[in-house]
């Protein structure tokens, strides 16, 4: 992500938040170090690759809203973390590795997967997606708000009450997983009923549509 940023201390990020009227418990499980601060509004271009971002601090923070007109993504340990003060928006949202995702706004994305994290994510606002997909056991430590949007996740991480969503509702064709389809890696261990995880993020890194929504 090539933005323009001042590195800013811990205190000084924290006199941010405080200004921004960030709650303190969304950040107090952050590394206290020293963060990239990108000040107002950013657009990205394209996917946001958190694992291969490469901040001077530990992770970026963005003072106003993040608009990524492709996917914020992360599938491996160690990626910085994203703290955004205003509202997110993106094509998708994908979390699989050790994400540390604040978001002070709401969140608004075509489809937002969890999956298998080591993770601190935190949403203060609403979270709109035209599908949320929740897998082994991640579940997002905050929605402060409301969550709109079908969701597909197993039994023991369905949000209570929800009405049964059927995949091939939702999905397209392309991202079901088939009753003969069993292989772990393939699937990425899965267990999000119905949902080929490899082709699930195969589709979302090449920016196509996973939601028939979105088609």
């Amino acid at each position: 992500m090539n933005i323009t940023t001042a590195l800013h201390s811990w205190d000084d990020s924290v006199a941010l938040f405080e200004r921004r009227g960030l709650p303190e418990d969304s950040y107090e499980n952050l590394y206290e170090e020293e963060y990239d601060v990108h000040a107002g509004d950013l657009s990205v271009e394209g996917n946001l690759d958190l694992d291969a971002a490469e901040p001077d601090g530990t992770g970026y923070i963005v003072d106003g809203d993040l608009t990524v007109d492709g996917a914020i993504l992360n599938t491996d340990d160690g990626c910085p973390a994203l703290i955004v003060l205003g509202d997110l928006r993106a094509a998708a949202v994908y979390l699989e590795g050790d994400a540390k995702l604040l978001v002070r706004g709401n969140v608004r994305v075509g489809a937002f997967v969890g999956h298998m994290t080591d993770k601190l994510v935190m949403i203060n606002g609403d979270l709109r997606a035209q599908v949320t997909v929740l897998s082994s056991e991640f579940s997002p430590d905050l929605i402060g708000g409301t969550l709109h949007g079908p969701v597909l996740a197993p039994p023991y991480l369905a949000p209570d009450p929800q009405t049964p969503v059927a995949p091939e509702n939702v999905l397209v064709p392309e991202v079901l997983r088939a009753e003969d389809e069993n292989d772990p890696d393939e699937l990425r261990g899965f267990d999000a009923p119905g949902v080929h995880g490899g082709r699930l993020l195969q589709r979302i890194e090449a920016g196509l549509p996973v939601t028939l929504a979105g088609r």
